[in-house]
């Protein structure tokens, strides 16, 4: 049997939400530190393929208001070019690719190449990856993953969005249950990630689905 061609997927791993200083941090991501960490360094040792995506935004974004009410909108936070919207030292992408949201690109397949473009990183403005960028779709047909693991923040927003997308498109999809974090006063999407076939296991586990 061929064995399936995996990715990892690193959700928005970037200050603003991991520090706690941090534009629109995230409560107790700090406790998912040293996973994503451990996450970064087996994906380096295996040579695993790993697209990781970004807040990107600009002032005039849609999910940016001065008044927000933090479940369909927020205030600043990841705008272009700031430390906010980059990645914290334990998921930092070593020689990424980067995909703009904003810019017209020519994707072909040569990105299809871990060896020169191990790390792909797509921009987005927007929570949802496959809406806030239009060459996420583009990504995921040159590369063609079979199954995918999923981490980062948060749980019930980006991250939801991004493995509910994934499912959706055929994709085998493993989020590690403790490389995730949520915000608060919004629903977690546990039972709809089951209805999706959408399954978590502990990182330390991920070897036993490697094959």
């Amino acid at each position: 049997m061929k064995s399936p061609k995996i990715i990892f997927w690193n959700v928005d791993t970037q200050a603003d939400f991991m520090e706690p200083d941090g534009k629109l941090y995230v409560q107790g991501a700090e406790e998912i530190r040293p996973v994503l960490g451990k996450i970064t360094r087996f994906a380096s040792e295996k040579n695993v393929r790993v697209v990781n995506t970004a807040d990107y935004h600009l002032i005039n974004s849609a999910e940016i208001s001065n008044s927000p009410d933090f479940v369909n909108t927020f205030p600043p936070h990841c705008m272009a070019e700031t430390k906010g919207a980059m990645y914290i030292p334990e998921t930092d992408p070593e020689r990424p690719i980067i995909i703009d949201w904003n810019q017209e690109l020519m994707l072909n397949s040569r990105l299809d190449n871990p060896g020169r473009f191990r790390n792909v990183l797509i921009r987005k403005d927007a929570f949802d990856v496959f809406a806030g960028n239009p060459y996420t779709d583009s990504v995921l047909d040159i590369i063609q993953p079979d199954r995918i693991f999923v981490y980062g923040v948060t749980t019930n927003v980006c991250v939801d969005q991004a493995v509910t997308g994934l499912a959706e498109r055929g994709k085998e999809v493993f989020v590690f249950s403790d490389a995730i974090k949520e915000l608060p006063n919004i629903p977690l999407p546990f039972e709809k990630w089951k209805k999706l076939g959408i399954t978590q296991i502990p990182f330390s586990d991920v070897e036993k689905y490697m094959g």
